[in-house]
């Protein structure tokens, strides 16, 4: 396998350098973060180490699996170049606004300068106490750590934007939740930590000289050519807000659901963040709801699109002070950009719809066979995964064994449709060939279903066999290769496999 495939024990001796890190969000002025030292664990073991990741940040692999190494994974000690913070942030946290949240059990450790000179936080998360903690632990549980590892390497596989796993160490403590759990540790990879949040909290607080500082920040660690602009704030929210748009565009178009889009999970870079009862859809419902605390939906699927428009404006409220002078001018302008979102999102995910269809061009009354496929998958309780991967083999007529059709109760409502995608395919002059290339690379085959996490999970914390986290994970970072050793991993749950609910992890 490509990374290591056994929990081993504290590690080697080695020569090897520590990570170079080249910090500047902790060399902000105090408020924006607490510095933090060590909160040791007793006994750190690997679980596993993204070596790609590690390669591609510049780090050592020998370092990483040293004592020294090892150490800083599980918050056990620091190279003396890292600056340990935990950052201050606020949050809407379904609709309530919380004026004070931070990172009660993260710390960042440090920025890297990565391979293609891009600027990289290193976060551990699941590391001890913080200021910010809130009464809590400041602990994970190791099902929670290989959830987030999971699914955010399989959407980084998917080409979504998203925070990245380095690595994942267990403590060798137990931590409570429900009943007794075994401890640890991620490391998390991401262009930033600064969230909608982070300017919210400087915001309540009427702190403008701070949401200017970070403004400044975020534009030129993200978006440097929104400085030379003659409004560059007003620039760093259209930005933020175009990004954001293709983020929840590309989520809809694997059937991810966030479960739990609070403004503090948000981010100013538009890559994903903070894996806790996220999931993908099995059968397709637009309505669909994993998370355990979202009792009223409001995170559903097909909610996203909406809410992250809910969460840009509390960007863009934030924002106000530094947009204009003028306030009514301020609110205009934001207003404004707020608008866009719709349009941005809507090239993106048409563009998405099409490319899964295997169509080239845009058509009037595209949008019209999309959304009867989708109503039809509703009807029928087909699996949003592989009703768009097996439509591929569907393109030149029926094909008995592509098993589209049985993926519906009633499988006439699928040929129908056919017959019209068919004739829709038959108006271009693409080849089957060149057609079911692109949909092939564009529709997933393998998706880090909840079933599965949760039998990964199940054999690590009962059994600690880490053996089935490893392949689910060789197979889910490999979506579109066919891997017919691995096809069970392709195939819905049975009955009694189904996951109805998803957990926070806190």
């Amino acid at each position: 396998m490509a990374e290591s495939t056994a929990v081993r024990q504290s590690g080697r001796q080695t020569r090897a350098a520590a990570p170079a890190f080249d910090n500047s969000y902790a060399h902000l002025p105090d408020r924006f973060f607490t510095r933090s030292g060590a909160n040791t664990v007793s006994a750190p073991k690997l679980i596993r180490i993204n070596w790609p990741l590690a390669a591609e940040l510049g780090i050592d692999a020998g370092w990483l699996e040293s004592r020294e190494g090892i150490a800083m994974l599980a918050g056990n000690g620091f190279p003396a170049a890292a600056e340990p913070i935990a950052l201050a942030y606020a949050g809407h946290q379904f609709g309530n606004f919380v004026p004070q949240l931070g990172d009660g059990r993260a710390l960042l450790v440090g920025e890297i300068i990565d391979t293609s000179g891009k600027r990289r936080d290193l976060q551990l998360k699941g590391s001890g106490r913080t200021l910010f903690s809130r009464g809590g632990d400041g602990r994970a549980a190791v099902g929670p750590v290989m959830r987030e590892y999971v699914v955010s390497e399989a959407m980084a596989a998917l080409g979504i934007p998203t925070t990245r796993t380095l690595a994942a160490v267990l403590t060798g403590d137990t931590v409570y939740r429900e009943t007794p759990l075994p401890g640890a540790v991620l490391t998390r990879v991401a262009a930033s930590h600064i969230r909608i949040g982070t300017f919210q909290y400087f915001a309540v607080r009427q702190d403008v000289e701070a949401i200017r500082l970070l403004a400044d920040h975020a534009i030129g660690r993200h978006f440097p050519d929104l400085a030379k602009r003659d409004q560059p704030y007003l620039a760093l929210l259209e930005q933020v807000i175009a990004v954001q748009a293709d983020l929840v565009a590309r989520w809809m178009l694997v059937g991810f659901i966030h479960g739990v889009m609070n403004t503090d999970n948000m981010t100013i870079s538009g890559e994903t963040i903070d894996y806790g009862p996220c999931a993908f859809m099995d059968e397709y419902d637009p309505a669909k709801v994993f998370s355990s605390i979202d009792r009223q939906g409001r995170y559903a699927y097909a909610n996203q699109p909406g809410i992250a428009v809910w969460n840009l404006a509390r960007f863009a409220e934030s924002l106000l002070p530094i947009i204009h002078e003028d306030q009514d001018e301020a609110v205009r302008l934001a207003e404004e950009a707020l608008k866009t979102f719709q349009a941005a999102y809507d090239v993106a995910f048409h563009r998405g719809w099409r490319r899964k269809l295997g169509l080239f061009a845009e058509q009037e009354g595209d949008l019209q066979l999309i959304g009867d496929l989708l109503k039809a998958m509703a009807g029928n309780r087909a699996d949003f995964t592989l009703t768009f991967r097996r439509l591929a083999a569907e393109i030149e007529g029926p094909a008995g064994d592509s098993g589209v059709g049985r993926l519906f109760a009633d499988p006439k409502e699928f040929d129908e449709w056919a017959v019209r995608w068919r004739r829709r395919l038959a108006e271009e002059s693409k080849l089957p060939a060149e057609r079911r290339q692109v949909m092939l690379s564009t529709n997933p085959k393998y998706i880090p279903r909840n079933h599965r996490i949760e039998a990964v999970i199940k054999a690590a914390v009962e059994d600690a066999d880490f053996r089935p986290f490893e392949e689910l994970l060789d197979v889910v970072v490999r979506p579109f290769d066919e891997q017919p050793e691995r096809s069970d991993y392709a195939l819905p749950p049975r009955e009694d496999e189904r996951v109805l609910q998803t957990f926070c992890g806190t």
